[in-house]
């Protein structure tokens, strides 16, 4: 092969005359050569032996190759040869190595970007969104008043209030962790959560507590909340010992403040809540047991209440003599035994403060719950079977024989429960009943016309 020393001059001036490419090789790099085809396309090459054949590689066009460049990677292509490498296999591993350090990246960066993707999906879901699904799911196993609850416990606040427009009503106890990611959630801010919560209000803070780790033992076995909480942020002993332990209620009617009790309820403006506070006391009922009480509840003809209870979900206790002149005297406005024509649900909302004023008219203390505390207690006067007061007032029975073997029928109930009446009445100064519940004076303002 004749060789010329590459110039530009040269370069540009070679051409093809023939049908088939023709060739020019540089004395300046060996192997280096020039190809032009019959169409004029010029481009630099390398011809070399790679054992014992010939490769011929291309280089690149003088458009964009310089001949110093040209010169260069002829001389890079002959050492790699040199060294018994293919140039064309070193090429395509390098190619391979790039492609997967591409691939490498951006695998990285897609893994990086799901990552965020899921932190950011992490952080964006609030207590306040997962507890109203925790709500909506367990709300058919739950009383109406205690699904309320858990709505309350979490409400922001600064709403007017129903009866009295003037104030704003008050931000629940986990209202301040409503907006706070989930997974943030530690037991670190639980525990200053139960310092103040208890200093301001230890009762509700209690409650919402107990709210609260029953819902992070939910996210921990739901499929979308669970790699999002620990089911024990909320259940440590500093937690335990902050949130403190509730006061052992003692408030209860005594024997003796049953006459001054009485007088000041049946003085009542309002006959149903009246009627209601008396009912209350001689069932031994929870406050919205009886207020939810319906007419088709009433059997009048059998002598039977049904009571949507919160422990078993219903449970029938006895009509006795004085309930049934009670409850036969109130108007049938609506569905609700215990009506109320301002109340939004269309039934007694909110006794306390009625019943706050006849006690303080009485000269005594005791709220809507002791009520029932009192009846439990009073039913020791008439030496009331325990378990007959504890199936009366919807009580969990204790015991093996309690659970598994005593099944007490409604006459058996009717007849204590009578005879409970009838000593409190008694005591009361109101009837005098005999054992049987018979007795002629009906109660006072039962029948007046309903006024709320």
């Amino acid at each position: 092969m004749a060789k010329v020393k590459f110039t530009a001059g040269r370069v540009a001036e070679f051409c093809c005359v023939g049908p088939s490419a023709a060739f020019l090789w540089d004395a300046g790099a060996p192997g280096m050569g020039l190809r032009v085809t019959p169409a004029g396309s010029k481009s630099y090459i390398y011809q070399g032996k790679l054992r014992g054949q010939v490769i011929r590689l291309t280089i690149g066009s003088p458009d964009v190759w310089d001949l110093s460049m040209a010169r260069a990677e002829a001389n890079r292509l002959r050492m790699l040869i040199d060294q018994g490498l293919d140039p064309r296999q070193v090429k395509k591993d390098a190619l391979s190595a790039a492609k997967a350090e591409r691939d490498a990246r951006t695998a990285l960066e897609q893994e990086t970007l799901a990552a965020a993707r899921i932190e950011a999906q992490r952080q964006s879901v609030t207590l306040h969104m997962a507890w109203s699904d925790y709500v909506t799911e367990r709300a058919p196993f739950w009383g109406e008043r205690h699904a309320a609850e858990h709505f309350k416990m979490i409400d922001m606040g600064g709403k007017p209030r129903s009866r009295s427009r003037a104030s704003m009503t008050v931000a629940g106890p986990l209202a301040i962790f409503a907006n706070l990611p989930l997974v943030q959630l530690d037991s670190a801010m639980v525990e200053r959560w139960a310092v103040q919560e208890a200093a301001t209000r230890p009762t509700r803070a209690r409650l919402a507590w107990r709210m609260l780790k029953a819902f992070l033992a939910w996210c921990s076995t739901h499929s979308t909340y669970g790699n999002l909480v620990n089911a024990n942020v909320a259940g440590g002993r500093r937690v335990r010992e902050r949130i403190g332990k509730p006061a052992v209620k003692d408030d209860v009617l005594q024997r003796e403040q049953l006459p001054a009790w009485f007088a000041a309820v049946k003085r009542l403006g309002n006959p149903i809540v009246s009627s209601y506070l008396q009912c209350l006391l001689l069932s031994g009922a929870r406050r919205e047991e009886l207020a939810q009480l319906q007419w088709d509840d009433v059997d009048f003809r059998w002598k039977s209440i049904t009571i949507r209870d919160k422990v078993e979900g219903t449970r029938t206790i006895p009509l006795t003599p004085y309930i049934d002149k009670l409850i036969s005297g109130l108007p049938r406005t609506n569905k609700w035994v215990f009506s109320s024509l301002t109340s939004a649900s269309g039934r007694i909302a909110d006794p306390t403060k009625a019943h706050k004023r006849a006690c303080s008219v009485a000269g005594l203390s005791v709220s809507l719950h002791g009520l029932r505390r009192s009846f439990a207690t009073l039913c020791e006067w008439v030496e009331v079977p325990t378990g007959v007061a504890a199936d009366i007032q919807g009580h969990k029975p204790q015991g093996v024989r309690e659970k598994n073997y005593i099944r007490r029928p409604l006459d058996l109930l009717r007849l204590w429960h009578i005879r409970i009446e009838a000593w409190i009445l008694k005591e009361a100064n109101l009837l005098g009943l005999d054992s049987t519940g018979a007795g002629t004076e009906a109660p006072a303002d039962a029948h007046t016309k309903n006024t709320t």
